[in-house]
């Protein structure tokens, strides 16, 4: 198991009083709740933060987990308790307060204090919630916007794997994680398993760029449509719709298509930015064209 650095979890210093490591994990504790944020990530976080707020606020725990970290153990090392530490520090440590998190505490912390999630009266296990697994899946656009169905494959510690359905939400976007109950870590002693949490991200698309729920799309137009207007076809996401060209048009004009974005509580945009292409004038009698349509614009300068 990897060892776990409760002060550098909480941002305080070694020395840090009871009250700094309090102010400390309440502000990191509102800042990552799972309630609030929803980034990947932050759940676990979370739970670091309770658990190191469990041993660091209570004196007895702090003096003995201060007793191993002196052995100049740092995060993320592979650490084994002391030979006898079990008999050395009893079972005397109290759980019962939490910290918010339920008692959901590491393999780590339980190695130090035993039964941080309890032990029964006749010294069986408690049930023990299962760990969630945390992954990333990829949808293109087109299922993002209209929803649908992927497939997951998860490998198991024995060499397994297990497909999964997922379901994608219509209108979901980049970074937004979907959870799937029970799909986790088996429990113990009874225990549920976690939870499966899949943070989506979507592929880049050839038509479409996305912004939040606005659809941006870079539409050609010729020069005479951007002259004279005109009615042209343009994609979508939920297929092609007729655009009006005002007359006079330049390129990096910008026309909104209202609510042909994502779909959600409050559907996006398709933002149309027009992008004026000049044709090859390849023959005579093109070039004679260019040459007319020089003539009757003898003052026209583009970059005045």
């Amino acid at each position: 198991m990897e060892f776990k650095d409760y002060y550098d979890a909480l941002g305080v210093k070694p020395e840090a009083t009871d009250a700094e490591i309090k102010s400390a994990y309440r502000k990191l504790a509102r800042k990552y709740h799972p309630d609030k944020n929803k980034e990947a990530g932050a759940e676990e976080k979370f739970k670091t933060i309770n658990e190191a707020n469990e041993v660091l606020k209570d004196p007895e725990k702090r003096r003995a987990y201060d007793q191993v970290r002196a052995g100049g153990y740092r995060s993320g090392e592979q650490f084994r308790p002391p030979p006898g530490w079990g008999q050395q520090q009893g079972q005397g440590f109290d759980f019962g307060g939490g910290g918010g998190g339920g008692g959901d505490f590491s393999d780590f912390f339980e190695s130090l204090f035993g039964g941080g999630r309890g032990a029964g009266a006749r010294g069986q296990a408690q049930p023990r919630r299962g760990r969630d697994i945390q992954a990333r899946i990829e949808t293109d656009l087109q299922t993002a916007y209209n929803g649908g169905k992927t497939r997951v494959v998860l490998n198991d510690s024995a060499g397994g794997e297990r497909v999964l359905e997922v379901k994608i939400p219509a209108g979901i976007q980049s970074g937004q994680v979907i959870r799937l109950g029970g799909q986790g870590h088996q429990g113990s002693g009874g225990g549920p398993s976690g939870d499966l949490l899949l943070e989506v991200g979507i592929r880049d698309d050839a038509r479409f760029r996305l912004e939040g729920r606005t659809v941006l799309h870079t539409l050609p137009i010729s020069p005479w449509e951007a002259a004279l207007g005109a009615t042209v076809p343009v994609p979508t996401l939920g297929g092609h719709v007729d655009l009006r060209i005002p007359a006079g048009s330049q390129s990096g004009r910008k026309l909104r298509l209202k609510g042909r974005g994502l779909p959600g509580s409050e559907p996006g945009d398709q933002i149309v930015m027009l992008e004026i292409r000049v044709p090859v004038a390849d023959t005579h009698e093109e070039k004679a064209a260019f040459e007319e349509l020089k003539d009757a614009f003898p003052d026209f300068d583009p970059r005045r």
